[in-house]
């Protein structure tokens, strides 16, 4: 049993934290579009950012300021523009940018870390982003996270919030978490964007640690559309308001907090994949029986990530060839003879060996799921086994519909 429980808050409920989000006018649509988390006081702070040669300015920004400096105070995001691709003026206005925010809140600049998203190749409207501070830094509270997701959407349908509770030395210790993305969704070493909020004292080296492992469990195992954005960041602060004793290696209590900070990123990350960019379902990938969890995670992502295999689930045909199929171009070797494929409860291959299975009734789990009417909700789930290692690995996707080429034609126009 979770040795945690779910609380209200996102990101405000750690002790210590406030949020707010507005309508500064970066976006054309009139939505929220500025949006900042500040704590109370000076954060351990970790980031796992985008591997991709052309990042955006916040990410440069943000990796230059956690090799310096392993504290902050306030993370700022804005919407509309992803201040990518935009040279050297693009880094002159996140540096500008922080500058502003920290005069607002009256705190040093190297205190403050930057994350943007929009269309990329367009700078942040600098003038618009100044003025929205003031009020931005004034509607900050500890209720203000609700506020604070919203403002961070582009094409997300919904808000990505959740924040878990356990107990260390006796007292509560809280991990709270927000995020967006729908669609560009494929990370490596990240996601699109998510902030991670914490009360308990953790040492710089194994808070950093600690997110590198959660993302790699969690963020790196979700995919809508097999595109990795210029900006995908993921930021964790830790403020130690909790006042519990500070964590400085790996034991009992760090092992309860890193399993309570994967899970909070395992939940963000399949609600990312959940409204995945025209998706009508969530699709969860388990490989057990590699050589070892990456493999396993190898192979689970790759089938997540099929685009065959998308499409074969939003047609509701029960296709397992395409897993199959899938499962052998994931770049991991295993003996086919050993496979077994599962589509619910529908066992489709055994030794690697078709299997008779009720095509009416998959077809049917199908259409139950994308209805959201199905055992498991909304979720479409494969298994498979690839042989008798100790290796298990768990991805999430969505299926690929019409929608997601009509979004996507029309993003800019």
């Amino acid at each position: 049993m979770a040795d945690w429980k779910e609380v209200p808050g996102g990101v405000t409920a750690p002790k210590g934290y406030k949020a707010a989000g507005i309508t500064a006018g970066l976006k054309p649509s009139g939505l929220p579009d500025l949006a900042l988390i500040v704590s109370d006081v000076e954060a351990i702070a970790a980031g796992v950012f985008t591997t991709s040669v052309v990042r955006a300015a916040c990410v440069d920004f943000c990796r230059d300021k956690l090799r310096e400096k392993h504290t902050a105070r306030a993370i700022l995001c804005n919407a509309g523009q992803a201040n990518a691709a935009t040279g050297e003026q693009g880094f002159i206005d996140a540096i500008e940018s922080a500058q502003a925010l920290s005069q607002a809140l009256g705190i040093q600049s190297d205190l403050v870390l930057l994350a943007s998203t929009g269309v990329i190749g367009q700078r942040i409207k600098m003038d618009i982003l100044k003025a929205g501070l003031p009020k931005l830094v004034s509607e900050l509270s500890d209720t203000g996270s609700d506020a604070a997701a919203k403002a961070i959407c582009t094409t997300d349908t919904v808000t990505k919030a959740i924040a878990l509770e356990t107990t260390i030395d006796g007292r509560p210790v809280r991990i709270g978490g927000m995020c967006k993305g729908a669609g560009m969704i494929h990370p490596n070493m990240a996601t699109m964007l998510g902030f991670v909020t914490c009360d308990a004292a953790v040492s710089p080296h194994l808070w950093q640690e600690m997110l590198g492992r959660a993302v790699d469990k969690s963020f790196n195992q979700i995919t809508v559309d097999g595109d990795t954005s210029t900006n995908d960041t993921v930021l964790a602060l830790a403020n130690g308001e909790s006042r519990t004793p500070a964590i400085t290696e790996m034991g009992a209590e760090a092992e309860k907090l890193e399993a309570m900070l994967t899970e909070v990123c395992i939940h963000l990350a399949k609600a990312i994949a959940r409204d995945g960019e025209g998706a009508t379902c969530l699709v969860e990938v388990q490989v057990s029986g590699a050589s070892d969890d990456a493999d396993a995670r190898k192979i689970a992502r790759t089938i997540a990530g099929s685009s065959l295999v998308k499409s074969a689930i939003f047609g509701r045909d029960p296709n397992w060839g395409r897993i199959a199929a899938a499962a052998g171009r994931a770049g991991v070797a295993f003996n086919q003879e050993e496979l077994q494929i599962k589509l619910g409860d529908f066992l489709m291959m055994e030794h690697g060996q078709p299997q008779p299975f009720d095509r009416t009734a998959a077809n049917a789990y199908l259409n139950q799921a994308a209805q959201g009417a199905y055992l498991k909700e909304d979720t479409v789930l494969i298994s498979l086994s690839v042989g008798s290692g100790a290796g298990a690995g768990t991805a999430w996707g969505c299926d690929l519909s019409y929608d997601y080429v009509k979004i996507n034609a029309e993003y800019t126009t």
